[in-house]
């Protein structure tokens, strides 16, 4: 049976951990003998949307190519994970409308826990003011309003995040079950 390809789409603010999901969850896919692609947003952004600044034009902009890549992916075969801010939520509804096969999910984590995670004090620069269009602080992020799954890492392990994740890729018969099948 050929496999069906599916985009996992997180969306979330900087620092709320859909790299990190989306590294844990790599590995299940593959187990599961599905082909596999990730696309993380910083890796997008050095090599396909180079040049492209952070306006509200430029972040649309990377967003209908990190979906057009997933489009081509999920068309064939492939199972993509993206991770990727994507503030605005008409142009995460328009990658949804464009790949089809389309899981969202909320990574959500508040910005007092995320200015006390960052390292890089990329938040507290933000919060100061002194670093501008900084999505969550200086510029929206708009959370969905529908996500297949969310999950919250400022309450939730990674594990109990990723088995959220597994379980509604399972429920909508994107991923086939871990359990053998009786016979």
């Amino acid at each position: 049976m050929e496999q069906q390809g599916f985009t996992v789409w997180f969306t979330g603010l900087s620092g709320a951990g859909k790299t990190t999901l989306a590294d844990a969850l790599e590995p299940i896919l593959r187990q599961r003998a599905l082909k596999v692609e990730k696309l993380d947003g910083d890796v997008i952004r050095t090599n396909l949307s180079k040049g492209l600044g952070f306006s509200k034009e430029d972040r649309d902009t990377n967003i209908r190519r990190i979906a057009f890549v997933c489009d081509l992916l999920t068309r064939n075969g492939v199972a993509v994970i993206t991770s990727a801010i994507s503030p605005y939520r008409d142009v995460r509804d328009e990658a949804r409308q464009t790949i089809g096969n389309f899981v969202e999910v909320y990574v959500r984590c508040s910005i007092p826990e995320l200015a006390r995670r960052d390292v890089k004090g990329l938040y507290a620069k933000a919060l100061a003011g002194d670093l501008p269009n900084f999505t969550g602080v200086s510029d929206p992020y708009e959370e969905p309003l529908n996500p297949e799954v969310t999950v919250d890492s400022e309450t939730e392990s990674v594990e109990e995040s990723l088995a959220k994740v597994v379980s509604r890729l399972e429920e909508l018969g994107y991923l086939p079950s871990s359990v053998p099948a009786r016979a």
